[in-house]
């Protein structure tokens, strides 16, 4: 990764991972990708900035629409503000726990649908001892100030769809604004997460915090004009990495129609 990427000592991975599970920055990216299993129980122990922001470097490498780059990323690690967050994360994870929670999907049992809500916990009630938490920003309003400035050009280009089509990108246009700048964001966020695992750090997304997010941007000073995307806990895992369980492709590919 760029030259001199830092790589944990084999004091940390052997801690954190089986040795059939290869880590480091020369790990197969394939690998990486089927044993990158969401570890939601962390060790306390502090994970160095250099590798911190090793992972928002990884995040930046990732596609941006119109390579605007409107990105941005906290980087939570004082332990004050880690127990404000804890607070909020014990509010919204009880509400799922109560909520969405209840409705076990189709191709799990209940028994290790448990067992994930029991990791939910483990990360609720420990949330506090969490070393580091990153939050995904994204901030168009400058672009689109400038965009605001060609109002002209914009209108003309709209006219040039026609009437039917004009009218159905109105109509479409909250939900073109919002994937497109989902899609400069969740990409980021894919590399930071193979980037965690390939050096032997867990990590998971979770978007929990939407639910209270002027609440969240409040404890750490987001303004009201960037969005927030995921919070992600970061961390030395407790359990190790190994093969993810999906459903096959067989199963979730349509060719050529639904």
């Amino acid at each position: 990764m760029r030259g001199r990427p830092p790589v944990p000592g084999p004091d940390r991975v052997s801690r954190v991972a089986a040795p059939a599970v290869p880590v480091g920055t020369d790990a197969p990216i394939l690998e990486v990708m089927a044993t990158m299993r969401a570890m939601r129980r962390l060790k306390p122990d502090p994970v160095p900035d250099e590798l911190l922001e090793q992972l928002v470097d990884a995040a930046t490498w990732a596609p941006s629409g119109g390579n605007i780059q409107a990105y941005s990323f906290v980087v939570v690690t004082d332990r004050e503000q880690m127990a404000r967050l804890a607070e909020l994360w014990r509010v919204v994870c009880d509400f799922y726990l109560a909520s969405f929670a209840t409705v076990v999907p189709e191709h799990m049992s209940e028994r290790r649908y448990e067992a994930l809500r029991d990791a939910l916990r483990f990360q609720r009630d420990h949330f506090h001892e969490t070393p580091a938490v990153i939050v995904p920003c994204y901030q168009l309003s400058a672009w689109t100030g400038r965009l605001q400035r060609q109002w002209r050009q914009f209108a003309d280009s709209v006219r040039g769809l026609g009437a039917r089509r004009a009218a159905t990108f109105a109509a479409g246009l909250p939900a073109f604004s919002g994937r497109s700048e989902a899609a400069s964001v969740y990409p980021g966020v894919q590399n930071l997460l193979l980037a965690a695992r390939a050096l032997g750090l867990g990590a998971t997304l979770t978007t929990w915090h939407l639910a209270l997010e002027p609440e969240f941007k409040a404890v750490l000073g987001i303004p009201r004009s960037v969005k927030t995307f995921a919070v992600i806990p970061v961390g030395w895992p407790r359990g190790n990495f190994g093969p993810v369980v999906r459903r096959p492709a067989a199963e979730v590919i349509h060719r050529d129609r639904w």
